[in-house]
């Protein structure tokens, strides 16, 4: 357990540390509060409560008389008074494993049922101290993390002219980051980038790991960097305010919410359209390597070389590959697997390259209505942008991973790149097209891999989802001639089946 202290000096720092506290909790932390009667328990744990509901108004009746109280929010959240509790075995009839199971604990007078809660929770300890109240938090080393990293993200705000401002959860994604929405008074809303460093993971080959040999970002200086390269070509990235490279935290701007996608879920046809005409004007500019942050740093944008294409399609044979056959791949399956892959990054030697943004598709693109032409098209999630052949963010976008594009408007959205890109100079078709299906596969190889491994690995199963539609578009792209090999490969390791089997 790991151990610090607060001093909260009224009523209003008790409120904002159950706001920042809100935003550190995860479904299975037990949160004890202690204190005598007026130490500031219920004031945190209304305002915890009203910000993870994102609603100041959210009534919260004290449960003393009915012992919990249940909230169906982002996070579950069930409120434990034991005061009244006559025996700690009465937890039990409360429901308290399952509420623990499913969502956050947050229990008053812990010490009625001392034995019956788990050994592993997080300790608030409020006692009288002058005017103001002194708070000491207990936790095991990963929520202690969590609580500490929120209170830097406030001390970061405080430090850049945002003491009081409101925080409210955004959302989080695949991987380590997690955005905030921040409010202060009399300005815009921002958005807060938590993105700490990422850690090392095991070792694969040539004493690197996976994001190293696959060039993803490791700190928040690549996003600092392809934000200053986008704005400087007159593209909607988000521009930063303030920034702790160091520490990975980042106030940046709020592009707004919207989507290019309907209320349903379906593609717009004019976003994705503007959208593709963006990356059409991206690829006609010369590419750029070298890009100033500030401080003497300097990012050098990596290139999509062959050790970080293969690493990439290393997922579809390390994950996908034995979750659908049941065992792994052979020795000699991986080697012709692999060789394969080697002949097609050959074929990419003569492919036209330029910046790749790596993600461009619904996920990461915002629709701005209030603008015109391309300013209507905000770009985000971009820290992972390399050198290499333009066609990948086509097919990206093209071929959606998060939504099903059909093949029609895939074809309007395939001709109006390349309308657009013959209208601002020399431009080879037939090559273009080649590399589409060639980067298309690799995607989709890689994203059949990944949905495994998300579900296997990191717990989080909702991605398998995308899976039909991930092979839907990697049988489409092995309808080129040139990735023969590879489409023979997939049927004989049984990962597709035969078009007249079907």
């Amino acid at each position: 357990m790991k151990h610090l202290q607060r001093f909260l000096k009224d009523e209003a720092a008790t409120i904002e540390l159950g706001e920042d506290l809100a935003l550190a909790l995860k479904a299975g932390d037990c949160v004890a509060l202690s204190g005598d009667l007026g130490a500031g328990k219920s004031t945190f744990a209304r305002a915890l409560l009203r910000a993870i509901a994102d609603d100041d108004a959210l009534e919260v009746p004290s449960p003393t008389f009915t012992l919990v109280q249940n909230y169906d929010l982002r996070i579950p959240v069930a409120h434990f008074d034991l005061y009244r509790l006559a025996d700690a075995s009465e937890l039990d009839e409360l429901g308290f494993d399952e509420a623990l199971s499913e969502g956050i604990c947050l229990v008053e007078w812990p010490e009625k049922a001392e034995e019956a809660l788990p050994a592993e929770r997080i300790t608030l300890a409020f006692t009288h101290e002058g005017d103001g109240r002194r708070l000491a938090i207990s936790a095991p080393d990963a929520a202690f993390e969590r609580i500490s990293r929120s209170l830097a993200i406030r001390s970061f705000l405080s430090q850049n002219g945002y003491a009081t401002a409101r925080r409210r959860h955004l959302s989080g994604d695949a991987s380590v980051r997690a955005y905030e929405r921040v409010e202060a008074a009399g300005e815009p809303a921002k958005i807060l980038m938590d993105a700490p460093r990422h850690r090392p993971g095991p070792i694969l080959q040539d004493g690197k790991y996976y994001q190293q040999l696959a060039h993803l970002a490791e700190d928040v200086v690549p996003f600092v960097a392809i934000s200053e390269l986008l704005r400087g070509r007159g593209l909607a990235a988000p521009a930063i305010y303030a920034r702790d490279l160091d520490n990975g935290i980042l106030l940046i701007e709020d592009l707004g919410s919207e989507g290019i996608l309907d209320p349903e879920g379906k593609p717009v046809a004019e976003r994705y359209l503007e959208s593709v005409r963006l990356l059409a004007r991206l690829h006609a500019e010369p590419a750029t390597r070298e890009i100033a942050v500030g401080g003497g740093l300097v990012h050098r944008i990596p290139d999509f070389d062959r050790t970080a294409i293969k690493i990439e399609t290393s997922l579809l044979i390390d994950w996908y590959l034995p979750w659908k056959r049941g065992e792994a791949a052979s020795d000699s399956e991986r080697k012709e697997y692999f060789a394969i892959w080697d002949q097609l990054i050959d074929v990419l030697e003569s492919a036209e390259k330029n910046l790749l943004l790596r993600d461009f598709h619904s996920p990461n693109i915002l629709w701005r209505p209030d603008r015109k032409g391309l300013d209507r098209v905000g770009v985000i999630d971009f820290q992972d942008a390399m050198i290499g052949p333009t066609a990948y963010d086509v097919a990206s976008l093209v071929q959606d991973a998060r939504v099903t594009i059909d093949q029609h408007l895939g074809a309007r959205l395939l001709d109006g790149y390349l309308a657009e890109r013959k209208a601002l100079g020399p431009f080879d078709e037939a090559a273009f097209l080649r590399d589409w299906h060639l980067m298309s596969a690799q995607r989709n190889c890689k994203l059949a891999g990944i949905w495994v491994r998300l579900m296997q690995r990191d717990g989080k199963p909702g991605y398998m989802k995308h899976m039909p539609r991930t092979f839907a578009y990697l049988r489409h792209a092995l309808d080129h001639e040139v990735l023969t090999p590879l489409r023979d490969w997939c049927i004989k390791a049984g990962i597709l089946v035969p078009e007249s089997a079907n």
